[in-house]
């Protein structure tokens, strides 16, 4: 039996640090197996050695948030929890030195929660052409709307550009009612939702009908030169290697372009190779073209969705071994 002491006196209040009814320092126990008793202001680590220096070390992350005035909350924990299984906690500090993106219309800030959202975003800032690559509930999407955003307000583009390719997952477009800009709607709801939480429902209209954000199908890029833009391509997996250079070739002066994918979730025809999986082989080396590449521990939605995403990664790797040694 091991026992760690992690002084916290300096923390000006320690309740932030254990949570409502302990639940901050319970979850750390749980997690880790082991028990945590606060007394002379200090907490003092009890368990078999790796998980006791486990807990101490992400203790001490959590007690960098709180000392920064940032919140704990059951995913930064969990997130905290990850890197300092991978010895990667001493990093986090970085991320708390992370600037606000914008503020939604609710007055919410939005900045990077996870390492690899500050890399995304700074990669954003950085370059002219960024590739952003990985699982469900990373922020891909989010964080690019966010960007866009902030640099329309600044003035730095005159306009936002929003476009999603309307490949069917599984279902069929010619069964949903109405006509073709009602069919393709719900393709392009998760890029509304997002500006509408940014912009709000009303001054998202306006912009919109005097042609200062547009969202539309990628088929509607063809033929066109995308100046002083932010335009931002979502599920960029579903496009073939044809729209996706057609794409890519639309970008205009003073204009910069997201492009953002899970390879994991093609929905393409059988036969058919992703555009996204194409370009990131094509263009990792050019210069101003940024590829950004999240994982599972970037999640940033309910943690079950993390945990389905390790799931289908596991799964996905025995097929291919079984394949291989066949």
């Amino acid at each position: 039996m091991a026992e760690r002491l992690l002084n916290i006196s300096h923390l000006s209040n320690p309740s932030a640090l254990f949570g409502n009814l302990d639940q901050n320092i319970k979850t750390v126990e749980r997690q880790c197996g082991v028990q945590v008793v606060y007394r002379d202001s200090a907490l003092k680590i009890s368990g078999d050695e790796p998980n006791a220096g486990l807990a101490e070390r992400i203790l001490g992350s959590m007690t960098t948030l709180v000392e920064k005035g940032e919140p704990l909350t059951e995913q930064n924990i969990r997130y905290i929890i990850s890197l300092a299984a991978d010895g990667e906690n001493e990093d986090l500090t970085a991320l708390t030195d992370s600037a606000c993106i914008c503020i939604t219309q609710k007055g919410k800030p939005i900045k990077p929660k996870t390492l690899g959202q500050k890399k995304y975003a700074e990669a954003i800032s950085n370059n002219t052409v960024i590739l952003g690559v990985g699982p469900a509930g990373t922020g891909k999407t989010y964080l690019a709307v966010a960007q866009a955003v902030r640099a329309f307000k600044q003035k730095q583009v005159s306009r936002i550009i929003l476009t999603r390719p309307a490949v069917e997952a599984g279902e069929k477009l010619g069964f949903l009612p109405g006509d073709l800009q009602q069919k393709i709607d719900p393709y392009l709801r998760p890029l509304y939702d997002a500006l509408f939480d940014m912009l709000g429902a009303e001054n998202f209209q306006k912009q919109q009908e005097k042609g200062c954000i547009e969202v539309a199908p990628l088929a509607y890029m063809r033929g066109r030169t995308l100046d002083d833009s932010f335009i931002i391509l979502d599920e960029a997996q579903n496009t073939t290697r044809e729209q996706m250079k057609m794409f890519l070739t639309r970008l205009g002066f003073n204009s910069k372009m997201v492009v953002t994918g899970d390879i994991t979730q093609i929905d393409l025809p059988s036969g058919q190779s992703s555009g996204l999986i194409d370009a990131m082989r094509v263009l990792k080396s050019v210069e101003d073209i940024a590829i950004v590449r999240f994982s599972e521990k970037d999640v940033v939605r309910h943690h079950l969705v993390q945990a389905i995403v390790k799931a289908y990664e596991k799964a996905n790797e025995r097929a291919r071994r079984k394949k291989f040694e066949k």
